[in-house]
């Protein structure tokens, strides 16, 4: 999988002074500032950029006071729809600042993914890496899945993988090594068998619509496939394929016979425990899927990220295995309670958490007491400028706060949320969670989730 996001969270990433967040509760800025260069045309162009040689952001103080809550809930009770779910707390000590029924729970849509990133991040560590490997099975070979979606076909170059954030391992390289390996041991014909019992059960979660697939918006979870299994790779629109794994299996083949391998096909195995190992290929690492799966809210890697969750556990890697080691660890962190999932990347409209969650979630991921959790800050999208936002933030009422909220998206047909960080007028760091269900019209609902995160910004209060 290589999409245009890639290259621009890439490129907005390195130029953004991200998050650094002390147990103090010390932020730095979020912004580039003037001086850096190069900048990409789209954050370059902006008014707010250009104007002015001081940063966006002030610097980050540790000592800036706590917003009254009676002025801060005054502050957001005109802009506050009755439909919306809200709560804002200070991030340092978790004290509820604006409660509106933010102990309900609410369909959260893509903010499920700050739960999934939270538990995998703990559960596996920031450097994990997934395997996508090939190994011997007596006269013939097995291609053995390890749950990486990204993994690039052959429909992706070289150049692109190059400058692509973070970089994909390749089945073109798997199969490369593969060849050379036969070739050294004196084969140029081997049957090939595969293996993707790394996952289990159902390769749609309960909740999700028919139509997901067809549309696009996720392929079957499987522990072996290419692209992300879209019919047309590098397009997030495309379609998926009805079988990620039999594609998959097909395409290898087919790049062995590129480098002079006669392939016969095979039938579905499980690879011998032991077997001799003849190439393999690493994801990146778990931080940097992370940070994608966040910034562009991509469902695929949320519900492999939420796998090896409960692969970790040692619970069945289906959809229930999820939702245990998901809840689960999240209870050994102590924030847990108000979260219930049915999948790792929020399409499931059975999935419920309260905005107090998202905001104590978020909260801990910016304290700096768990380090590893550090790529779910990184990774969320800032206001005006990356990810989901960056086409958010634009408009007279909202502008203001562009670069000043970092925020994870959320939206399904009649639902929209966002949760995330912003730091006030005086410096201090605020964590909220909005949330709204069964509402007519999305689009203007998520203005108004916009406008209640940049009257938090705005706040000196």
């Amino acid at each position: 999988m290589l999409r245009r996001d890639r290259v621009v969270a890439m490129v907005t990433l390195f130029l953004l002074h991200i998050f650094t967040i002390g147990a103090a509760g010390a932020v730095v800025k979020l912004t580039p500032t003037r001086e850096l260069e190069p900048q990409p045309a789209a954050v370059a162009s902006r008014d707010l950029v250009r104007s002015g040689g001081s940063p966006v952001l002030p610097s980050a103080d540790a000592a800036a006071r706590v917003p009254s809550a009676t002025a801060l809930g005054s502050r957001l009770a005109g802009l506050l729809r009755p439909d919306i779910n809200a709560v804002v707390i200070d991030a340092a000590t978790r004290r509820v600042l604006f409660d509106q029924r933010g102990g309900k729970g609410a369909v959260p849509a893509s903010t499920t993914k700050l739960a999934t990133s939270t538990a995998v991040l703990a559960a596996v560590g920031p450097d994990y890496r997934l395997t996508t490997k090939v190994v011997q099975s007596g006269n013939g070979i097995v291609l053995v899945g390890g749950g990486d979606p990204t993994l690039a076909g052959p429909a992706v170059s070289a150049a692109q993988l190059a400058v692509a954030y973070p970089r994909p391992a390749s089945i073109v390289d798997l199969a490369k090594q593969t060849a050379t390996a036969l070739k050294r041991a004196g084969k140029t014909r081997v049957r090939l068998d595969y293996d993707a019992s790394l996952y289990q059960g159902q390769r749609t979660a309960p909740g999700w619509k028919s139509n997901y697939l067809k549309d696009g918006e996720a392929a079957p979870v499987t522990a072996l496939m290419v692209d992300e299994g879209r019919v047309t790779p590098g397009v997030d629109t495309a379609p998926r394929v009805q079988d990620p794994v039999a594609t998959a299996v097909e395409i290898f083949g087919q790049q062995l016979h590129r480098y002079g391998i006669t392939v016969k096909a095979g039938a579905r195995v499980t690879a011998a425990k032991g077997a001799t190992q003849l190439a393999a290929v690493q994801s990146p690492r778990v931080s940097a899927l992370v940070e994608q799966l966040l910034t562009t809210s991509d469902n695929d890697l949320a519900e492999a990220m939420a796998r090896q969750v409960a692969i970790k556990r040692r619970l069945t890697p289906d959809f229930a295995g999820v939702a245990k080691g998901v809840h689960d660890v999240l209870a050994g962190l102590g924030v847990a309670q108000g979260v219930q999932t049915f999948d790792g990347s929020g399409l499931s409209i059975k999935n419920l958490i309260t905005p107090e969650a998202l905001a104590r979630i978020v909260s801990l991921a910016a304290s700096g007491e768990r380090p590893e959790l550090r790529a779910v800050i990184t990774g969320m999208p800032i206001a005006g400028f990356s990810g989901t936002l960056s086409t958010r933030y634009l408009g007279a009422t909202t502008q203001s706060a562009a670069g000043l909220v970092r925020a994870k998206t959320g939206t399904l047909s009649d639902v929209t949320t966002l949760a995330g960080l912003a730091y006030d007028a005086d410096g201090r760091l605020l964590a909220f969670g909005f949330m709204a269900n069964k509402v007519k019209d999305v689009a203007a609902t998520r203005i108004s989730l916009d406008q209640l995160a940049t009257a938090i910004a705005g706040c000196g209060c």
